[in-house]
């Protein structure tokens, strides 16, 4: 059986919609935020695998979670990850979710309604935010608000890839429910645009979501880390502009995603607007900030 870092699709943190471990990130915590990524993006590649079998997917996975927690040696990032969290004196447990959420992919090719798209998120974005946090020493607290802007990003990318989704994967991500409600039906993503009824769908799924990520306007002033607090509101300022192309355009014949001057502007942006925030609301105490 092939390695799973034989299996990887090329992509790397600096190919995402989001900043991972970016120079806004303290130095100490870039290393163990890219041995998470690579980890979490080795296993992305297994379960997207377009020719692959289940069963060879399923048995790599475990195998990886396996490494993680100590079983075996055979899979580098799995092996890499375990020695960074161990250093760290962290548990693999937000690895290990995500994990569910791949076999996921797997296995799960549907979702009836809103609900099981966000108990999917929950697996599959949630636990990104909540290491993230954890990696910081933030507080349990932080992850309500957290769990919102990573679902809302989740579902966002989603939404942009629903057509090579369905084509490549045969995978919907958009509930059966709100499809029917439209009179729209899966197979209508595999076309080159969206009909009326699609578009509609999508549109309302876009404004949904952009009520989500609402609920995690407040994070950035929650948390202690004045560095993680302008990396998450550089993310949501990209979500924020993401969310208004899906709630306009067609994602299967218009572009959806952020060019990078547009990226680097935003960055910019958010952060002298966030330090300014912090500094006037009574944020809690900032242990670092970028240029610290």
């Amino acid at each position: 059986m092939s390695t799973a870092s034989d299996l990887r699709s090329g992509k790397t943190h600096r190919d995402e919609n989001f900043p991972v471990a970016s120079w806004i990130i303290h130095p100490r915590h870039r290393a163990l935020i890219l041995a998470f990524y690579n980890f979490v993006r080795t296993a992305d590649d297994i379960a997207d695998h377009a020719s692959l079998e289940a069963s060879a997917k399923l048995a790599l996975l475990d195998e990886l979670e396996a490494n993680l927690i100590g079983q075996g040696e055979g899979q580098r990032e799995a092996v890499m990850l375990r020695d960074a969290l161990a250093a760290r004196g962290l548990p693999p447990r937000h690895a290990r979710d995500l994990l569910t959420a791949f076999r996921m992919d797997v296995t799960k090719l549907r979702y009836r309604n809103w609900d099981e798209l966000i108990h999917y998120c929950s697996y599959s974005a949630v636990p990104v935010g909540r290491f993230v946090l954890d990696v910081h020493g933030e507080s349990t607290a932080t992850w309500p608000a957290s769990d919102a802007v990573c679902a809302a990003l989740q579902i966002n990318n989603h939404l942009q890839d629903c057509g090579k989704d369905f084509r490549e994967l045969n995978r919907v991500y958009i509930p059966e429910d709100t499809l029917a409600r439209h009179s729209a039906s899966p197979e209508e993503l595999g076309a080159p645009r969206a009909s009326k009824p699609l578009l509609s769908c999508l549109h309302e799924l876009a404004n949904k979501n952009e009520a989500l990520l609402r609920e995690g306007d407040t994070l950035e002033l929650q948390v202690a880390d004045g560095r993680v607090a302008c990396e998450i509101a550089v993310i949501q300022s990209y979500a924020r502009h993401i969310v208004q192309l899906l709630k306009t355009r067609d994602p299967l014949s218009e572009r959806v995603h952020l060019g990078k001057g547009a990226m680097a502007a935003l960055s910019l942006s958010a952060v002298a607007a966030t330090l300014w925030r912090r500094a006037t609301s009574g944020a809690p105490l900032s242990r670092s900030t970028p240029g610290a």
